[in-house]
């Protein structure tokens, strides 16, 4: 018959399962990847990896046989070969709570601006599960987001997820100040990530503002950061939204840009050997893309709502690149930024005829259906037949329609345009509007 000691000690390591983690050695690096052997650790789990300054933390994103591809949360420096790798144990989380408003944090939760660190006392994951679709409340609310063009034209119900299109240049960043400055949600999310770190700070001391701020969290992973980290900052961003609408309050999401966590995901995809397919982005970025849209909507209910604009680049103002054509599939509505209006000065640069919102019928009244059908009307005649007026083709009088177009023109482009730190609220978009009209 065993001894008491021995029985411990069999208790302890059998039943408790207190085992040492076995550490491998890292073989290779590759590009963006550290490649280890000896250890054993699943996917999405964290590395430890031993560099001569010290160590960094490290994701697994693949494995092939008993070798294991790491992706490093930051910039790959003093990495020797035969570096000690540890498996670390626990499931990562983000911090979640209302001590996040007001704070800027990385694609992982650390504060970045310097007010000390954040002490939320709950944690949750990156990939919760997904919604039941039936479970969810449906689209029949207008939300209010102060923009004449949007609330009046373009209406966005409390749910919808939304693209915002447009190339690099023509206010992107201040349509989004514009929103989080004039919105009726009660937490605004802010997710930038890929930009530049000048504008970074620039968005959120000039656009957001300090009324603004106070609402918000924002998660910043600039263009300088590792490609895990920017496909971090998307799910982090989309995590503490959920937290805030499963507390019953309507969120407003605006994540800048869903084309760079696209391309995060492409950076690491093709680094552990995944095949490019469409234009160079793997699979998988096909895949991760309506994962991450599908996150955000209308919960059950008693919950609340995230509303989503994700901007989407387009390279050289092309509509049908891959991730733009992929995003108009899978997202509720898209607006439209047009270069011309830009260059003309017209700001909020929103194309109205290329721009949909596909709630809209079902969230606004009849009569204000019409008006924004009206306005799509005159802007599509006046387009159709702006050279002939230009070159003095066209004699007025001859087409009632053509000139009654051209009279509202004027009117309805004065009423397209707005101030970038001028606020409208719902009720007198609609009521412009019908005033424009008449």
């Amino acid at each position: 018959m065993a001894s008491l000691s021995e029985r411990l000690n069999s208790l302890s390591t059998e039943n408790l399962s207190v085992r040492p983690v076995a550490s491998g050695k890292l073989v290779r690096v590759v590009g963006l990847t550290l490649e280890a052997i000896g250890c054993r650790a699943p996917i999405g789990s964290l590395c430890k990896v031993e560099t001569l300054s010290g160590s960094i933390e490290a994701e697994v994103v693949g494995f092939s046989g008993e070798t294991l591809y790491l992706m490093p949360s930051e910039q790959i420096s003093g990495v020797l070969p035969g570096a000690r790798v540890t498996p670390l144990s626990g499931e990562q989380g983000v911090p979640v709570g209302l001590e996040l408003l007001g704070r800027v944090i990385d694609g992982v939760g650390n504060p970045l601006d310097g007010m000390g660190d954040i002490f939320t006392g709950q944690t949750a994951s990156f990939t919760p599960a997904a919604i039941n679709p039936l479970s969810r409340k449906p689209i029949d609310t207008p939300l209010d987001v102060g923009i004449k063009a949007i609330n009046g034209l373009l209406t966005v119900g409390k749910g919808q997820r939304i693209g915002l299109f447009a190339g690099s240049g023509v206010g992107k960043s201040v349509t989004l100040g514009m929103m989080t400055r004039g919105t009726t949600a009660q937490v605004v999310v802010v997710g930038l990530i890929g930009e530049r770190g000048r504008e970074v700070k620039e968005f959120i001391d000039e656009i957001l503002g300090k009324e603004g701020r106070a609402r918000s969290v924002v998660i910043a992973a600039p263009a300088d950061a590792s490609p895990l980290m920017r496909l971090k900052g998307c799910q982090t961003a989309l995590t503490i939204a959920e937290f805030f609408r499963d507390q019953g309050l309507d969120v407003l999401l605006l994540m800048d840009s869903l084309t760079r966590f696209a391309q995060a995901q492409r950076e690491i995809a093709l680094s552990v050997g995944e095949p490019p397919a469409t234009k160079g982005y793997p699979p998988s970025v096909f895949a991760k893309l309506p994962a991450l849209v599908e996150r955000a909507g209308n919960g059950a209910e008693g919950q609340g709502s995230i509303t989503a604009f994700f901007t989407v680049l387009t390279e050289g103002d092309d509509l049908q690149d891959p991730i733009a054509d992929a995003a108009r599939a899978i997202l509720d509505g898209h607006i439209v930024l047009s270069r011309e209006m830009a260059d003309a000065g017209h700001y909020p640069a929103i194309d109205v005829e290329r721009s949909v919102s596909r709630v809209m019928p079902n969230i606004v009244d009849d009569e204000h259906m019409l008006m924004s059908r009206a306005v799509r009307q005159i802007l599509s005649v006046c387009r159709k037949n702006q050279d002939l007026v230009s070159i003095g083709a066209y004699k007025p009088g001859t087409d009632q329609s053509i000139d009654q177009a051209f009279t509202l023109k004027p009117r309805i482009d004065g009423y397209l345009q707005q101030g970038m730190k001028e606020v409208v609220p719902y009720g007198m978009c609609v009521n412009m509007l019908r005033s424009t009209l008449q």
